[in-house]
């Protein structure tokens, strides 16, 4: 079946009066697949979105309050991007009901315990989150064809495990863990008002946050057990930025693996990727280099007085980290080329 002879598919995003919910709101709007149906707000409603986000003028949608009923009477698939404890619920809810759901929050990504434990809220049914697709698209895409409910990956997971899978698979990572110094812009805090993210607590600032008690935590290290059980050390921390994802891992590699092998491994992986970047020997990536794009660029160095090596990943949290990871997810549910809607280059400046 050829995806461009079909008719739209008729789309709802809940949640889109947050920061990726917008995102998401974009993106589908150039989507030839996409028949953007309903609009939903968890706590800001709005009769055009535009009063809301004046960047969507001449959308003329409204912003309307949550109704399962008539989601599933307006929509076929839905994306929900509400807060976590809430938005795995309405995900389940309407995955209930039909619809293909794609769940932008923590809420279906972990078993019940762990998530009790990292996210201090009540866990949505296990039975439920365990028939949840994780969303990695580069390593779980072969599931993703016949699921009805889709958990995507957080932004400090995606920019980690795409960095360390590679690695795990080889077997090169050692038990006894993986230090991660990962940094975020303040649009991952989401539109919120807080005194952290007050431009004059953050402007000219720079400080780790959640140290040692990160909810993407548990989810790396999940997604690493595929292969290999690792410790990961994550210290997140925040930037003066509004968008990005800056990881830096470091991983003793086991003797006699050099980088040669480590950058023939990774490009091997993700020769036919297109939105993994894996830079040349002595290129390091910058945020300015992905930021608006649905792209990771990866970079290699190894210590040689050391013998540890440093994987820098980077990424935009709004696109890769969140909707632009959804709407790929979206596009390999439905038989899309994966860059449906997801072309657009890197913003620069």
């Amino acid at each position: 079946m050829n995806p461009q002879e079909t008719r739209r598919v008729r789309v709802g995003v809940i949640g889109a009066s947050g920061y990726g919910g917008a995102e998401l709101v974009r993106l589908l709007h150039h989507h030839p697949g996409v028949e953007l149906t309903y609009l939903g707000a968890h706590s800001q409603t709005a009769p055009d979105v535009a009063q809301v986000y004046p960047h969507l003028r001449g959308l003329g949608m409204a912003l309307e309050p949550y109704h399962a009923d008539v989601v599933a009477e307006r929509c076929e698939a839905a994306f929900v991007a509400l807060p976590s404890g809430v938005s795995g619920k309405v995900a389940a809810e309407l995955a209930g009901r039909g619809l293909r759901t794609i769940d932008l929050s923590g809420d279906l990504r972990l078993p019940a315990d762990v998530y009790r434990q990292w996210y201090a809220h009540d866990p949505v049914d296990p039975a439920v989150q365990a028939q949840a697709v994780y969303g990695l698209t580069e390593w779980n895409r072969h599931a993703l064809p016949t699921a009805q409910l889709v958990a995507n990956p957080g932004c400090y997971a995606t920019a980690v495990l795409l960095a360390l899978l590679p690695l795990a698979a080889a077997g090169w990572l050692p038990e006894r863990g993986v230090v991660v110094d990962a940094q975020s812009g303040v649009s991952g805090a989401g539109r919120t008002p807080t005194q952290s993210a007050h431009l004059g607590e953050l402007y000219e600032n720079f400080y780790p946050y959640k140290v040692g008690r990160h909810q993407h935590t548990p989810e790396i290290e999940q997604g690493l057990a595929v292969y290999t059980p690792v410790r990961l050390l994550l210290t997140t921390q925040l930037l003066p930025a509004v968008r990005g994802i800056y990881a830096v891992s470091y991983v003793p590699l086991p003797q006699p693996v050099g980088l040669d092998e480590v950058r023939a491994r990774f490009a091997a992986q993700y020769a036919k990727e297109p939105f993994v970047d894996l830079y040349g020997p002595g290129d390091i990536p910058q945020l300015k280099h992905v930021r608006g794009s649905n792209k990771v660029a990866l970079g290699l160095a190894l210590d040689e007085r050391t013998g540890v090596l440093q994987v820098f990943s980077a990424l935009d949290n709004l696109v890769k980290g969140a909707a632009g990871q959804a709407v790929q997810n979206f596009n390999v549910m439905y038989g899309w080329p994966e860059t449906t809607a997801l072309s657009a280059l890197a913003l620069y400046p």
